[in-house]
């Protein structure tokens, strides 16, 4: 009778064990399936970016967080009036982030405080009121973009360091996501 007690007794311990040993092995399958996913979704899809500075002001000012959808650009080439995040030209280690203002084989001129396209005014109503200095006319190369900060008086951009190479591109920015009070989606304005 002991006999039959202690192995029902050794039969309930193993069950005990080999439970407490699933849901040990649930837990770390569970965590490491959670941080591929994070890599993956990070890698391939979304990625978060912070504003150091205020050359995209009103639009993004210092200190934003924005997300940047990877995806954007493998179906569909960038517009003018997208807000994208590319690796800086003259040091592919970095990350910028500016407007689109220019496709390839257009003529991009600033005259008289205005942005012109292929010798078309082109309205920039998220600009603030600004003084600008005449640039150009410049025809973008084929496969670049032309780039410049909302806040074109204080903007490191394409005026200065050239076009960007599209196989630049990380991707379009599509929400403010903090602040809390800045939570907004950024649409392409044109």
């Amino acid at each position: 009778m002991e006999d039959l007690q202690q192995q029902s007794q050794d039969v309930v311990n193993g069950t005990e064990q080999k439970k407490e040993k699933s849901a040990f092995r649930e837990i770390v399958e569970s965590i490491l399936i959670a941080i591929l996913l994070a890599f993956l979704i990070r890698y391939f899809f979304f990625q978060p970016f912070y504003i150091p500075s205020g050359s995209m002001e009103p639009t993004l000012k210092p200190y934003d967080r924005i997300i940047v959808s990877k995806m954007s650009f493998w179906f569909s080439e960038p517009e003018r009036g997208d807000i994208i995040v590319f690796r800086y030209p003259l040091d592919p280690s970095r990350d910028f982030v500016k407007r689109v203002v220019a496709l390839e084989g257009e003529t991009i001129e600033i005259r008289n405080n205005q942005l012109l396209i292929n010798d078309e005014v082109v309205d920039e109503p998220y600009l603030p009121p600004m003084i600008m200095r005449d640039y150009g006319p410049t025809k973008v190369s084929e496969g670049h973009l032309f780039v410049l900060g909302d806040n074109r008086n204080h903007s490191d951009d394409s005026r200065f360091w050239g076009f960007v190479p599209s196989d630049y591109l990380v991707g379009k920015s599509v929400i403010i996501y903090w602040p809390p009070e800045r939570i907004q989606l950024l649409g392409g304005e044109r």
